[in-house]
């Protein structure tokens, strides 16, 4: 049998001293895998390691959009034996990933909106009210003025000259991801975010779309992060994937797949083989790989 890999980041732009993060998630991933527990069951339990962390975008840490009121989240999971499962724009639980796996084991692959909260709480899984954090309201003031001033980050740049953009400051007051191979034959990926805070309410980014946020098969397993309206006109994920299965090592396929983009568009990818792990972001991306 051959090793375990887990890699996992805590989003594009996150500060490298934040790695401390995605190594406890990828520990703890690990010692699900050797109790015997799936590939599945162990990239959900390392998301929730970085859905319980303030400091990330997902779970706890999820950014307000800009009504300043609204928290959605998305999350997605896949594995290499065809099983995928996502919730969008889910409120009011702790952690979306743990939803999606019972999402997995339903009828369906994918709920939205209170649908989705509902099934959660059929499922046993209990409420949970969002408090933004301090960091979290930054963002958002952040946002805002920028905003307000016509200068918002390049990735946002529509922002710029969108008709109803006056009018709607008038109203108005990072995602994380893993890669696993389970050392024997599955693939995992697993995706997690609170959107962003240049967002409306009702915004579904790349995370809960399968081949952008995340996409597993039998070659391997990858996961982006970044802008999420740019990775899913490119179906980032599933390119990426697909370099992978033709032949190219997983490190020079993550960074094929970031140089695909403008430099000032913040993107992050991880992926995974039987053989080795790749990872590239043209912005800081705390991240860690077991065993490294």
């Amino acid at each position: 049998m051959m090793k375990p890999i887990v890699v996992a980041h805590a989003g594009v732009g996150t500060p490298n001293r934040h790695k401390d993060g995605p190594a406890k998630a990828c520990r703890q991933a690990l010692r699900f895998l050797g109790k015997g527990r799936s590939a599945l069951d162990a990239i959900v339990a390392g998301a929730m390691v970085l859905e319980d962390d303030p400091r990330f975008n997902a779970g706890t840490g999820s950014y307000l959009r800009l009504d300043g009121v609204t928290i959605d989240m998305d999350a997605s999971l896949m594995d290499s034996n065809s099983n995928f499962g996502s919730v969008i724009g889910i409120k009011n639980v702790k952690n979306p990933i743990q939803v999606v796996r019972q999402v997995i084991d339903s009828p369906h692959v994918m709920l939205y909106g209170d649908g989705a909260t509902k099934f959660a709480y059929l499922m046993g899984i209990p409420e949970y009210i969002q408090r933004p954090t301090s960091n979290v309201k930054k963002m958002l003031l952040r946002a805002r003025q920028r905003l307000k001033e016509g200068n918002p980050a390049y990735y946002a740049r529509k922002w710029r000259n969108w008709k109803f953009r006056k009018t709607i400051l008038k109203e108005l007051g990072g995602t994380i991801g893993l890669v696993l191979f389970d050392g024997k034959k599955t693939f995992a990926a697993a995706s997690s975010t609170g959107g962003t805070s240049y967002s409306l309410p009702g915004r579904v980014g790349d995370t809960p779309l399968i081949g952008c946020g995340v996409f597993a098969g039998p070659a391997g397993a990858v996961t982006a992060t970044g802008v999420g309206e740019e990775i899913i006109k490119k179906t980032l994920s599933k390119e990426v994937y697909l370099k992978i299965a033709a032949g190219i090592p997983p490190q020079k396929a993550c960074e094929w797949g970031v140089n695909l983009f403008d430099p000032r568009i913040p993107i992050g990818l991880l992926a995974v083989t039987r053989e080795a792990s790749g990872s590239a972001a043209n912005q800081q991306m705390a991240k860690a790989v077991v065993p490294d």
